[in-house]
């Protein structure tokens, strides 16, 4: 006996293992092949459907555990079974698809490992004599080959063109220096020198001077591309309108029970529910391949516009500075990598789009083209854009509701990133129509509750799902554990955390999008709408207050002193007046003068004379004073 949640977890693991193991032997007995991947999914879901009457936390019996073997092994038999397609489908994209982010990174893993055992016969290579050397630099010619995958190592041409422009950066002269270095400095300059070398071979190639064994892969990708997106539009558009067939023949039977068809309700839903899994995984795998040309395009112009810089830095010269022209072919060599990641991404997802394939057979056994036609008869078929703009300009008034919150497009910034539970469908068509997916139309207004966004297919929906969210997502969530495939479907992993995919798990943190509302609004002032309050006193600066604090400490030590004698007793102020003096002159009738004699004196005899010695005569010629 079993009780899973008394159980510890190594012992649950190992009774879940037994019994796949035990479900995959029966299936293989009948001829069957199935996946322990697909099997292990089947048991949880045949242990969540409340109609098999499993209890977790109740003791299951060696009757209860042949009792889950013989459901999980009925439905895996059960071939004609659209249930079953849809969740091989699910598996299989879950097991097989991958972002291009971690594809990309697996690639270059496996590059790596592939080129472990040739790098090492390079690095741990002690080489002295000239036939060693020789020997070395040709697997690293080899290497750079291989690495950059330009070309096969085995083509001569390719091999002679590699050498040529390994020794125009790498001669074989500095091989003693390369194997000196250490183990990683000599991985790092391997593929440094693959890079430069695949430079250097695709400028020669631009120029049309080499370029022996590389394909011009942007040309490639320009014609891959839409010859990749074409079929899996066709794809998409045939399972959409497989999808509006199915949901107008449901609609159908809704409105008219008594017609003889409700014997096919359930297989019909259930393909309903195939389709739309098939529309959801290849609008996934078109928008990577949408990314993909976008990538392309740029890369384009990118590695023109390298190619048209190095040529202005090459020109006619014949020697140019390794600090120049080194960057430039790294970057080419990047860009031509990238070119190639994205060869290999599309190639990934043109396989995975014809894989998908396989899980689509049963509409045309089950409901084929007459018998079709014969349910369509009399109803009008209509597409999700139809459906969406009958219901254009039809929103929700806010005022009718109290507590729940409700959001537009013109009131959220960010209206068109949100992530819309059940995939965008209805919710309340989901729950009330026992599973019908009709599309939402978000310009009705997403209802916000717990955290959560939902749209729906009318006004009238949106008001009865409002009322009472809680009971319409529990209706919702009995609803998928009876039919498994719309956990995944309808993205309730968050409800259903065991049976969640891991590519959902994996990017669970990123769907946290809270929106950003906006609304319009305007504010007015009333200018001075109280008195002023401003204190002309106020000084911000402490320096000033510092100032004004030393001026007052000096005055309260500073006195006035005053003095008064007796003679200054009672004084007051007087005031005096004088007349200014005048001008006078005199005149009289004698004019009268006096003068003195002018000195004058003679000397004679200062030359000299006939006798050895002067004689100086002095002779005053002033004359008297009566004289004058």
């Amino acid at each position: 006996m079993y009780c899973w949640s008394r159980m510890s977890h190594s012992q649950a693991e190992s009774v879940i293992k037994n019994i796949i193991r035990e479900i995959g032997q029966e299936c293989a007995m009948k001829g069957q092949t199935v996946s322990e991947t697909l099997v292990a999914f089947m048991v949880k879901a045949v242990v969540l459907d409340p109609r098999n009457e499993f209890n977790v936390d109740r003791t299951l019996t060696k009757n209860d555990v042949q009792k889950l073997i013989k459901l999980c092994v009925s439905r895996l038999l059960d071939t004609a079974n659209p249930s079953l397609d849809t969740i091989k489908m699910q598996v299989y994209f879950d097991m097989n698809y991958t972002n291009r982010v971690e594809l990309l990174n697996e690639q270059h893993r496996i590059l790596e490992a592939r080129l472990a055992p040739v790098s090492r016969e390079i690095t741990d290579n002690r080489a002295r004599t000239r036939e060693e050397l020789e020997s070395i630099y040709r697997k690293i010619v080899s290497y750079v080959l291989l690495r950059s995958g330009l070309g096969s190592p085995t083509d001569i041409k390719v091999v002679r063109e590699a050498t040529a422009a390994l020794q125009s950066v790498f001669p074989q002269t500095e091989l003693g220096v390369f194997l000196s270095l250490s183990k990683k400095d000599k991985e790092r300059q391997l593929k440094e020198l693959t890079m430069i070398v695949t430079g250097i071979r695709l400028f020669n190639k631009d120029c049309g001077k080499g370029g022996e064994g590389i394909d011009d892969l942007p040309a490639i990708l320009n014609e891959a591309i839409p010859a990749a997106t074409q079929p899996i539009d066709a794809e998409l558009r045939a399972s959409q309108d497989l999808a509006y067939r199915y949901t107008a023949v449901l609609e159908m039977m809704r409105e008219s029970p008594h017609r003889n068809i409700e014997a096919r309700l359930s297989v019909l839903k259930e393909a309903l529910f195939n389709v739309r899994q098939h529309e959801a995984f290849l609008c996934i795998i078109l928008s990577d391949v949408i990314m993909c040309a976008q990538e392309v395009e740029m890369m384009d112009k990118q590695f023109a516009a390298q190619i048209e810089q190095l040529k202005n830095t090459v020109q006619a010269k014949t020697a140019v500075p390794t600090s120049q022209v080194f960057p430039i072919f790294l970057a080419l060599s990047n860009l031509w990598t990238s070119f190639q990641d994205e060869i290999l991404l599309l190639s990934f997802l043109t396989n995975l789009t014809v894989s998908l394939q396989q899980f689509l057979g049963i509409h045309a056994q089950l409901f084929p083209d007459d018998v079709m036609e014969s349910l369509l008869e009399g109803v009008t078929v209509k597409s999700d854009e139809q459906r969406i703009k009958e219901t254009m300009g039809i929103k929700v008034n806010v005022s009718d509701f109290k507590e729940q919150e409700w959001l537009f497009p013109e009131t959220t910034a960010n209206f068109d990133q949100l992530l819309i539970q059940y995939r965008g469908f209805c919710a309340h068509t989901l729950a009330e129509k026992d599973g019908l997916l009709l599309p939402g139309n978000p310009a009705i207004g997403i209802l916000k509750h717990k955290e959560k966004y939902y749209t729906f297919s009318a006004k009238e929906s949106a008001y009865v799902f409002a009322q009472n969210p809680d009971m319409f997502i529990q209706l919702i969530g009995e609803k998928a554990k009876e039919c498994a495939e719309l956990i995944q479907l309808l993205e309730l992993h968050h409800q259903f955390e065991s049976l969640a995919p891991y590519s959902q798990v994996r990017s669970g943190d990123k769907r946290s999008m809270k929106p950003i509302t906006k609304c319009d609004s305007s504010t007015q002032t009333d200018t001075h709408i109280l008195p002023p309050t401003i204190v002309k006193s106020y000084e911000w600066n402490e320096w000033e207050l510092r100032r004004k604090a030393i001026k007052l400490a000096n005055l309260r030590r500073k006195l006035t002193h005053s003095v008064q004698t007796n003679l200054s007793h009672m004084r007051r102020d007087n005031s005096t007046q004088v007349y200014l003096l005048k001008d006078f002159g005199t005149q009289t009738k004698l004019d009268n003068s006096s003068n003195v004699p002018r000195p004058q004196i003679f000397l004679a005899g200062l030359r000299g004379g006939s006798t050895p010695t002067t004689c100086m005569v002095k002779v005053n010629l002033t004359r008297a004073v009566d004289e004058t």
